[in-house]
């Protein structure tokens, strides 16, 4: 990780595959979102450091990030930490040479690696936030699984009032471990996904499931097979977790629905590819799955700009 604490504010240099706009173009996707809030080209993002809620704003300036804190300054410990969060966010561990090398060769993937140049997968660092999320969108429209998460946050989850405005945290999983049923279901959760996301916060809660123990797994169809074991977990919500979360390249939603409206409009299709047929155009990306996925979400997200 690169950067440099200038305690006041906090600089990061991102591998030069970067582009602040595009991934603020993701970010911008539904005006239902709860967890940051965008404001003239900036990032405003609450995080959670050893039990400090500390309001963060993001800007990229001269392709350099910088941190500052709007509200108090944070201890030097903490600054650390918080940096920590932003680089796996934006996933800026990850060397995207190779992935533009692989696209520059494939007929699906180069016009959009051109177009989408810098752009990374915007992660989910929290495991707990990545399941409920992934579970919550379950055969929901995305409109209506961003009205359940910004209920669910809103009724659960920390907050901080800055200038008027009301910046959020995620519920903790030891939170939601304390609740029921009904708590759930009243803000319009199916009881099966109730089930399963207070099972997952309960397990967490007792350590039999973290992150730790998943990056711990010797590849990515260990991981997966762990996840798949969790009820409420199919193939689908574990390549979604594992590409988000857990920072698998080749992770690979293939039954995704949007993955596949992307390929009928990039191919000028006339219905929707079949499975064999996307894992046909997929050959090419071994290694890159994940981040080719990402590409093909990022062209549905033209025809709003």
């Amino acid at each position: 990780m690169n950067w440099i604490d200038h305690k006041i504010y906090l600089e990061i240099y991102p591998p030069k595959e970067f582009n602040f706009e595009e991934c603020l173009v993701f970010l911008s996707r539904s005006n239902q979102e709860v967890l940051f809030q965008i404001k003239e080209r900036s990032v405003y993002k609450l995080i959670k450091v050893n039990e400090s809620l500390i309001l963060c704003k993001i800007d990229c300036i001269n392709d350099c990030i910088m941190i500052e804190f709007p509200i108090t300054l944070p201890p030097v410990q903490n600054r650390q930490k918080i940096a920590e969060y932003i680089w796996e966010w934006f996933d800026l561990e990850q060397d995207l040479g190779e992935f533009y090398q692989v696209a520059s060769q494939d007929k699906v993937l180069e016009s959009l690696a051109h177009k989408y140049y810098g752009l990374r997968i915007m992660c989910i660092p929290d495991l707990f936030e990545a399941l409920v999320w992934a579970i919550t969108g379950q055969q929901i429209n995305l409109t209506f699984a961003y009205t359940l998460k910004k209920r669910f946050v809103e009724q659960y989850g920390e907050s901080l009032t800055f200038e008027g405005e009301t910046f959020w945290l995620f519920p903790s999983f030891k939170k939601i471990a304390s609740i029921n049923l009904d708590d759930l279901r009243k803000l319009q959760f199916t009881t099966r996904k109730a089930e399963y996301i207070i099972d997952i916060a309960k397990a967490m809660t007792n350590g039999e499931l973290t992150k730790e123990l998943l990056l711990q797994k010797k590849d990515d169809q260990q991981i997966k097979k762990s996840l798949m074991m969790i009820r409420g977990i199919g193939a689908w919500t574990a390549d979604y977790v594992m590409m988000k979360c857990l920072h698998c390249p080749n992770s690979f939603p293939v039954a995704d629905v949007g993955l596949h409206n992307a390929l009928k409009n990039l191919l000028d299709l006339e219905k929707k590819p079949t499975i064999e047929e996307i894992e046909e155009y997929a050959t090419g990306w071994e290694g890159w799955k994940a981040y080719a996925t990402f590409y093909l979400w990022r062209s549905l997200y033209d025809k709003n700009i």
